[in-house]
């Protein structure tokens, strides 16, 4: 896994900062040195940012979908989510494809762990609950006949909060959003709200904007946060979404104050400001689209401004915590033997020393970091001998098109139980926490499943995922499969939630590999001599 910058929750603040007509009292020939404060900031907005003072205050204040009303329960409060489909149609996720029905199943579970006072319950056109009462939000799943989505509309009649998706067209045009409709059939309304800021349509369009796209990607972890967003906006507050609010426009004064001259940097670098425009076009918590802005536009500029406004003075005021929900636990035994902590060492250090590499990944679970191209994890041990480097080395495609080489740095621990490890990473001047278990390993270390929690605490965010990683980033051998499925259910994973990582050795050539840390100093064969013979006395 490779951990990046998570800028995305708080870009819709930084905006205003990066414009410089939209700082008041700030020449563009001078460091910047007073913001005015004053307008409630709120989370991102999904629609283009536009020029000025008074639509960049906007583009902070106005976040679709972010904040609940300030009367909208606590997160004791319940939530019941309503999906109705067809129980034999097949989703586009995976391969391999899962029907839609245990699409959802598993969904359900994912928000219990969220909050298990959050059911997801299932219905199909032959089989409707007789009340849907006690329903706040509602999904209708690819009814295309017209037969079944008029049952599952009119069953879905008393919730106020209804999406219609991958149903026949017109369907959409029963789109609720808090009991209001979203999609009007009269033209001049639709303008009305696509064309005034601030009315509650335009809200409500960008806020169905930006469902529809995590509805669009077909992937498990953007369906988790369509589901959360709307319980989070109409139902009751979300925790993991609620560590991503920062304070009022005085936050951006105690930004000025604090790092005026990596402000103002970021505001004269071209390739920053670029950062900065793409990632205010993301939703808070979608870490695809904020990833992909930054493994994009990353720079020294940009690591720095982050390191005095996040890391250094959290002027956000931010906070979050590495996820223990599922508890996954490592593997126990190790060839016949009881897991030690050496033992533990040498799975991860894996084939380095035959190869110039620990493990290559074949597969991963988080959508936003697991999917990259021509992924190479290298472990090594640091001079003490509790503590491990790792080198993770991967391709990143830019959105202008271009491919470059990236390259984390991470401080591993062991922790408590072998098996477990505390990572740590300086990632563009943002520190990320991790929580890594070695789930399972075969034998002959043909391959291995290492499942992650973490959380990048200034910046509010939390995440999940693992890695499938063989020596030379193939798909395990069919007599593992069964083996391998095992042990994903134990993370809490299904197979088709796996990204498969493009290895062609025609995009892979070149990749920056070898040492760093105060291991460098040494060679790869030193480093692996203790690890490499033991590894092949017993297959």
């Amino acid at each position: 896994m490779q951990q990046q910058l998570y800028v995305g929750p708080y870009t819709g603040r930084l905006d205003a900062l990066v414009r410089a007509d939209a700082v008041p009292h700030v020449s563009q020939r001078s460091p910047p040195k007073h913001v005015h404060a004053g307008r409630k900031l709120r989370r991102t907005a999904v629609a283009e940012p536009k020029e000025g003072v008074g639509s960049a205050m906007q583009q902070i204040a106005r976040q679709p979908g972010a904040e609940p009303p300030a009367d909208l329960a606590t997160s004791e409060q319940g939530a019941n989510v309503l999906v109705i489909l067809q129980p034999d149609a097949m989703s586009p996720l995976g391969p391999p494809s899962p029907a839609w029905q245990e699409v959802f199943e598993h969904q359900a579970v994912r928000l219990g762990w969220a909050n298990p006072r959050f059911h997801l319950h299932i219905a199909t056109p032959s089989s409707l609950p007789s009340s849907s009462a006690d329903v706040q939000i509602g999904l209708v799943v690819g009814l295309r006949e017209p037969e079944a989505a008029a049952a599952a509309a009119q069953a879905m009649q008393p919730v106020p909060t209804v999406l219609f998706l991958d149903c026949a067209p017109e369907y959409r045009q029963q789109t609720r959003l808090g009991g209001l409709p979203v999609v009007s059939k009269d033209a001049f309304a639709q303008a009305i709200a696509r064309l005034v800021p601030w009315s509650k349509g335009k809200k409500d369009l960008e806020l169905l904007q930006t469902l529809e796209e995590y509805w669009g990607r077909y992937e498990s972890d953007d369906i988790y946060y369509m589901l959360i967003t709307l319980i989070n906006k109409f139902v009751t507050r979300v925790p993991e979404l609620q560590s991503m609010q920062a304070g009022d426009l005085s936050t951006v004064q105690n930004m000025v104050n604090k790092c005026g001259p990596q402000i103002w940097a970021l505001i004269k670098d071209p390739q920053s400001r670029k950062a900065i425009a793409c990632l205010t076009k993301c939703a808070d918590n979608d870490q695809v689209c904020s990833y992909r802005c930054l493994a994009s536009y990353e720079n020294p500029i940009l690591q720095d401004f982050s390191l005095c406004i996040l890391q250094k003075n959290n002027c956000l005021g931010l906070h979050a915590e590495i996820p223990m929900v599922p508890e996954v636990r490592p593997m126990t035994s190790f060839r016949g033997a009881p897991l030690s902590y050496e033992a533990a060492d040498e799975i991860f250090i894996g084939w380095l020393g035959e190869k110039e590499w620990s493990w290559r990944v074949v597969a991963g679970q988080n959508a936003a970091y697991d999917q990259f191209p021509c992924q190479y994890q290298i472990f090594y041990h640091a001079r003490n001998k509790n503590t491990m480097w790792y080198d993770p080395v991967f391709k990143v495609r830019t959105l202008e098109g271009t491919e470059l080489w990236r390259r984390r740095h991470y401080r591993v621990k062991r922790g408590k139980v072998p098996g477990t490890f505390h990572f740590s990473v300086l990632d563009n001047g943002v520190t990320s926490s991790e929580f890594w278990r070695i789930a399972d390993c075969a034998d002959d270390m043909s391959w291995a499943l290492f499942y992650y929690a973490g959380a990048a605490s200034v910046v509010g965010l939390t995440y999940r995922g693992a890695v499938l990683v063989t020596p030379e980033g193939e798909w395990p051998a069919e007599s593992q499969q069964q083996r391998l499925q095992a042990s994903l259910d134990a993370c809490g994973i299904k197979m088709w939630e796996l990204f498969r990582v493009d290895n062609d050795c025609n995009i892979c050539q070149g990749a920056p590999l070898g040492l760093m840390g105060d291991a460098g100093i040494q060679s790869i064969t030193k480093v692996s001599e203790a690890a490499r013979p033991k590894q092949h006395q017993q297959q």
